[in-house]
């Protein structure tokens, strides 16, 4: 692949100016497709970035050398479709979006990361993915946010499993690193049957269900699933969610920075559980619908306005917290929000780097906002300096 040698508009790569930010996605590089990630979403932020007069481009954990004024990026290009290799300026703004736990967990990438993060003139959007224990834990902290979090525990034996099964009817257990719904299970205790307790674990495709006759063999098949999954697990009280034709739905909101620094929702979106489906992961059969639609159908058209606003009240509320807690700089997360059956809201997860919402609005506004909030930064960094902003 030939790497220009400038950056110039006659190349298609925009050229940086003093009072615009030099935004960089940040990536890992691939023996075999030169970087990974969702290249839907980088082309849309290079082009939204440009919309907005901003220089965007890709660079993988390899190719950001921090010492050096210029970076080996790629840049995308319309006409033909196709990446390219060209040398840009040194960011002013690194948004993470390296794909996946295992490769942001490995030694090189962390170091980079912790050095990105020590940078005075780099600003690091969202330095890690959450892990879902110290959610929980961050948001048991705070009185404003305690009451929205169902009972949670660290899975470490079977007498934590046996407890909480006497207090609550449905559990939910959860690989703390998990992603997109994998190595979820369920318990729940049906007495009147021959084996009482029923589980159900979801996997890559579909779910499989065990029933056992007693409280050791639920949890050598508990053990199993964790020991499999390599990863330590959560219990968590069950929810009755409200549900539409015997469907269950919940609330996937984002919440971003927006362009004077605050948190500030930018949509909320809900998808409705598919047919005996442990999650309302569209992949497993759920489907997308629209929240007020759903909520008005539940609770009537006065209760469900209050819920939803109490939705998008306790969205910005909970942001804070996982911010402060974070001890970092977040530019964005999504969140997993349940409604009961009595319009209570319960918060059930938050992701740090959020995946492309289906909902056109949301989608549009997500991308204005990432560069919205940078050139915030940017102008405070000028006005820190004693220089003009624009």
């Amino acid at each position: 692949m030939t790497i220009p040698k400038s950056l110039s508009t006659k190349s298609g790569v925009m050229e940086a100016t003093a009072d615009k930010p030099v935004v960089a996605i940040l990536t890992i590089e691939d023996d075999i497709q030169l970087f990974r990630g969702n290249r839907g979403n980088f082309a849309d932020l290079i082009q939204t970035g440009q919309q907005m007069g901003i220089l965007t481009y890709v660079v993988t954990v390899k190719n950001l050398k921090l010492q050096a004024h210029k970076v080996l990026g790629f840049t995308y290009r319309e006409s033909d479709e196709t990446w390219v290799q060209a040398w840009f300026p040194r960011p002013h703004i690194v948004y993470n979006r390296i794909p996946q736990r295992e490769d942001e967990r490995l030694p090189r990438v962390k170091k980079k990361l912790s050095a990105l993060a020590k940078q005075p003139d780099i600003r690091l959007f969202n330095r890690r993915f959450f892990n879902k224990w110290s959610l929980f834990q961050w948001l048991n902290e705070s009185k404003a946010t305690k009451p929205y979090i169902p009972e949670t525990k660290k899975l470490t034996d079977s007498l934590v499993l046996s407890g909480l099964l006497k207090k609550h009817r449905l559990l939910y257990l959860k690989p703390v690193r998990g992603k997109a719904g994998v190595g979820i299970m369920t318990v729940t205790v049906q007495p009147e049957k021959k084996l009482p307790y029923r589980l159900q674990i979801q996997e890559e495709k579909g779910s499989r269900t065990f029933r056992a006759g007693t409280m050791r063999r639920l949890w050598d098949r508990v053990a199993r699933q964790s020991e499999r999954l390599g990863e330590p697990y959560i219990v968590q009280q069950g929810i009755s969610l409200a549900s539409v034709n015997n469907r269950p739905f919940d609330l996937r909101a984002l919440v971003q920075k927006n362009g004077v620094g605050q948190w500030e929702l930018s949509g909320i979106g809900a998808r409705v559980a598919g047919d005996s489906s442990i999650t309302t992961h569209v992949p497993r059969g759920g489907y997308i619908d629209e929240p007020e639609k759903l909520l008005v159908s539940v609770f009537g058209q006065e209760k469900a306005g209050k819920v939803l606003g109490k939705v998008k009240g306790t969205t910005i509320t909970l942001a804070k917290q996982i911010e402060r807690s974070a001890h970092s700089r977040l530019c964005e997360m999504s969140m997993d929000l349940g409604v009961d059956t009595t319009g209570h809201v319960w918060f059930f997860e938050a992701n740090s780097k959020p995946m492309k919402f289906d909902e056109p609005h949301i989608r549009n506004k997500s991308l204005e906002r990432i560069f919205q909030y940078s050139l915030y930064l940017h102008r405070l960094k000028h006005e820190s300096r004693g220089g003009v902003a624009t």
